[in-house]
C-alpha cells in the first residue's frame, strides 16, 4: 500500500528517526519529522522589524538529540558489550548527561555583496553528550557504558540554534531561546522511546550548563553586566567585598531566587530609591530565563 511505501520511504531519508515520549512532551508540537524550524517559532509577535526568517535557524531540541543518540549507535552497543551486558535486557535505565554551550560569534556582517541586512553579531547554542550510563538492575550501581573522548572539541558539538543577535540583546535572546528552555524543561519530566541496536530503549536526560563564559552567565541569569560593582556570578559579594577576602565566598544564587529578585526590581514594592534597590537585588536587572546549572 502507498502509506507503507512513503513511510518506509522516509526511513531511509538522512537524519529521519522515528522515536516517542512517555508522557508526551507539554508544550512541544508532536509532529516528529520536523526539519530545521524558524528560531521563533513558539512566539506569536516578532522581536523586532527584521523578518523572523533572517534572525534564527534551529532544531527542535528533541529532535536533534534523537539524531546525536543514534549518532552513536554504534558506540552504545560497544559499550554495553565492553561491559558485560545483555543487550536484549538492556531496555531501560538509560541516563544521559548533556553539557550545553552558548557563544558570540563576533561580528559576522557581510561586508560586500547583496546578502539580506542582517544584524552584525551571532549567538550559537549547541550541546554535546558528555555520558551515557544505564542501571542494568534496580539494584546495581548505574554503569557508564559511554564517554565522550574530547569533551571540549568543537568536534563533538552539536549546534542546535543559530541566531543573528547580539548576546548582550537580552530582550532577542529571551525571545530567540525561550522555546529551546521551553523543550528542555518539557524533557526533564519524560522518557525517550528510542530503537538502538533494533530494540526500543528509554533514555532519560540531564542538562548541564558547563559551556557558557561569564558574559552569557550573565545575560541568562538576568545579572547586570561584567562593569557591575556586584562581581559575582555565584554569590553576592561586591567587587570592595571580594578584594577584602577572597575566601570566604560561597555559592548562594540561584535561578529561583533570581527570577524573585527580578521582580523586586520591576515592582519595587518598597519604595525605595535606585541605589538601594539595587542594593537589594544585589546586581539582578532582568529576568533570568536559562538556568545555567553546574556540572
Amino acid at each position: 500500500p502507498l502509506h507503507t511505501l512513503r513511510s518506509a520511504e522516509k526511513e531511509l531519508l538522512p537524519g529521519f528517526h522515528q522515536f516517542e515520549w512517555q508522557p508526551a512532551l507539554k508544550n512541544v508540537s508532536s509532529s516528529w519529522n520536523v526539519g530545521i524550524l524558524d528560531g521563533l517559532s513558539g512566539w506569536m509577535s516578532f522581536v523586532d522589524d527584521v523578518p523572523a526568517e533572517t534572525i534564527a535557524r534551529r532544531f527542535r531540541y528533541d529532535v536533534a538529540l534523537v539524531s546525536a543518540l543514534k549518532d552513536l549507535e554504534e558506540d552504545i552497543m560497544e559499550g554495553l558489550r565492553e561491559r558485560g551486558l545483555d543487550d536484549s535486557t538492556c531496555t531501560s535505565g538509560f541516563t544521559v548527561v548533556v553539557k550545553e554551550s552558548c557563544d558570540g560569534m563576533g561580528d559576522v556582517s557581510e561586508k560586500h555583496g547583496s546578502g539580506p541586512a542582517v544584524p552584525e553579531k551571532a549567538v550559537r547554542f549547541s550541546f554535546t553528550i558528555m555520558s551515557i550510563s544505564v542501571r542494568a538492575d534496580c539494584e546495581g550501581d548505574a554503569v557508564t557504558i559511554f564517554q565522550e573522548p574530547k569533551p571540549n572539541s568543537e568536534l563533538s558539538c552539536r549546534p542546535l540554534c543559530l541566531t543573528f543577535v547580539d548576546e548582550s540583546d537580552h530582550e532577542t535572546l529571551t525571545a530567540i531561546l525561550g522555546p529551546v528552555v521551553a523543550e528542555r524543561k518539557a524533557m526533564l519530566d519524560s522518557r525517550l522511546i528510542l530503537s538502538v541496536g533494533g530494540l526500543l530503549r528509554s533514555f532519560r536526560f540531564f542538562f548541564r550548563g558547563t559551556g557558557y563564559d561569564e558574559k552569557m552567565v550573565r545575560e541568562m541569569e538576568g545579572l547586570e553586566a561584567s562593569g557591575s560593582t556586584y562581581v559575582c556570578t555565584l554569590c553576592d559579594s561586591t567587587r570592595a567585598e571580594a578584594s577584602e577576602n577572597m575566601v570566604l565566598h560561597s555559592i548562594t544564587r540561584s535561578h529561583g531566587e533570581n527570577l524573585e529578585r527580578y521582580e523586586i526590581w520591576r515592582t519595587n514594592p518598597f519604595s525605595e530609591s535606585a541605589e538601594e534597590l539595587r542594593d537589594r537585588v544585589k546586581g539582578v536587572s532582568a529576568k533570568p530565563f536559562i538556568e545555567t546549572q553546574p556540572p
